[in-house]
């Protein structure tokens, strides 16, 4: 069992650089829109693919420890969060892709104001990507709980943030192209929060073994109440 407990370190190891990765071009992505910045845009673009490699290194790892060891208990709510996370990774990198190439189209339409609440939402979710990171590397239940406490503060964002894109296209119709690049963009940076989320519950479920999706309010009426697919 020395053995497998290596393997578990080495693995830890690889998701929490995929994260860092993941982290990084995120950040880059952000600053290539605000500062209409096309060699930045071009690296989160190729940096995805480095993101995709590594994610399909962490799945297959992962599948090997599952078929040699066996494993149970803590062990295996490891490898199966691990799992997790690896997928909710390699979407936000998708997402910050997908950023990028927003960023690419913005440069070439007619410069618009970045609404304020932009910068605001993308300093916020940056900061609860680091947040469920590093409770990942601590395995830090609390930490992992202040996230899924923050969703309600992002959806009010995101809210502010469209209500912004609104007012600019009422006051501003002629750059209407320009204007839904960057709904577009609020769009993305609702769904980072979301896996950013979602890899908070899986770290609570790593740790303590509690599930913490699809809660069902203790009431008559929630008995009834279904969810829908994971964000």
């Amino acid at each position: 069992m020395m053995h497998l407990e290596r393997e578990l370190e080495k693995l830890k190891r690889k998701i929490l650089a995929l994260g860092a990765l993941v982290e990084d071009n995120l950040r880059i992505a952000f600053q290539a829109i605000e500062q209409r910045d096309r060699d930045k845009a071009r690296r989160v673009i190729v940096g995805d693919f480095e993101i995709d490699q590594q994610e399909v290194e962490v799945e297959e790892e992962c599948l090997k420890l599952l078929a040699l060891y066996q494993p149970v208990a803590g062990d295996l709510r490891f490898l199966v969060a691990v799992i997790k996370i690896n997928s909710e990774l390699e979407r936000i990198g998708d997402l910050a892709s997908n950023i990028g190439e927003r960023a690419m189209a913005l440069i070439d339409e007619q410069p618009i104001p970045v609404p304020a609440g932009f910068a605001v939402m993308s300093d916020r979710t940056g900061s609860i990507l680091g947040k469920v990171l590093d409770a990942l590397v601590r395995q830090d239940v609390h930490a992992a709980r202040d996230v899924l406490a923050a969703d309600d503060e992002i959806d009010m964002l995101y809210q502010g943030l469209i209500e912004d894109l609104k007012h600019i296209i009422r006051t501003d119709p002629e750059h209407l192209d320009a204007i839904v690049l960057m709904f577009s963009v609020a769009r993305y940076l609702e769904r980072l929060a979301d896996h950013a989320t979602n890899i908070a519950e899986d770290v609570i479920y790593m740790v303590d073994g509690e599930i913490n999706r699809h809660q069902v309010p203790d009431t008559p009426a929630g008995l009834f109440h279904t969810e829908g697919p994971r964000r």
